[in-house]
Parts: C-alpha cells; sequence; structure tokens
C-alpha cells in the first residue's frame, strides 16, 4: 500500500517530529481531531517502542513520548497547504 507511513508534525526548527502515544485511546483521540481538520485517513498502530527509538536514533528522526500526562493539538497548517512565506521583512540590499 504506497500511502503508508508514519505521521510526523515539524517542530519549531521546521523538523519533523514522530508522535510516540503511550497510550491508544490518546493516539485514538488525536486521529480523530485530525480527521475533524479533514486530514487524510489514518489509523492507530501498536508498534514495539523499543524498535520504533532504535529505528529513530539509527536514521536520526526525531520523536516525541506522547504520556498521558501530555496535550497535543494538531497543527494549524493541513499537509497539502502550501508552505506559508516567511512574514520577517527582507533588509534592503548593501552595494
Amino acid at each position: 500500500m504506497g500511502d503508508e507511513g508514519a505521521y510526523a508534525v515539524r517542530d519549531e526548527k521546521n523538523e519533523n517530529v514522530l508522535y510516540l502515544f503511550v497510550d491508544k485511546d490518546d493516539a485514538l483521540r488525536y486521529v480523530g481531531m485530525l480527521d475533524a481538520d479533514e486530514f487524510p485517513p489514518m489509523a492507530v498502530t501498536e508498534v514495539e517502542d523499543r524498535q520504533v527509538i532504535a529505528t529513530c536514533e539509527q536514521s536520526n528522526c526525531k520523536y516525541s513520548i506522547i504520556t498521558p500526562d501530555d496535550l497535543v493539538i494538531p497543527p494549524l497548517q493541513k499537509p497539502d497547504d502550501p508552505v506559508p512565506k516567511d512574514s520577517v521583512e527582507k533588509p534592503p540590499e548593501h552595494g
């Protein structure tokens, strides 16, 4: 299936971060919020945490372990949206 993969969010450094939910209900709730925001359909998959973390570390991929005490909200920007232009004004060029 060509559409399979892992969902990641972009952090403040514009790097992808894979969310690893400890609690399945929290993961299902997050997917429900994504569905409500018209993201492509997603499914929650149980994975072996040590294996995924080792894979992330070997491939230099960032990850975040989401515990039941954490509150995560989906990003405002949908995956199909164009990358927003920087709102910072360009300084004048110097000769």
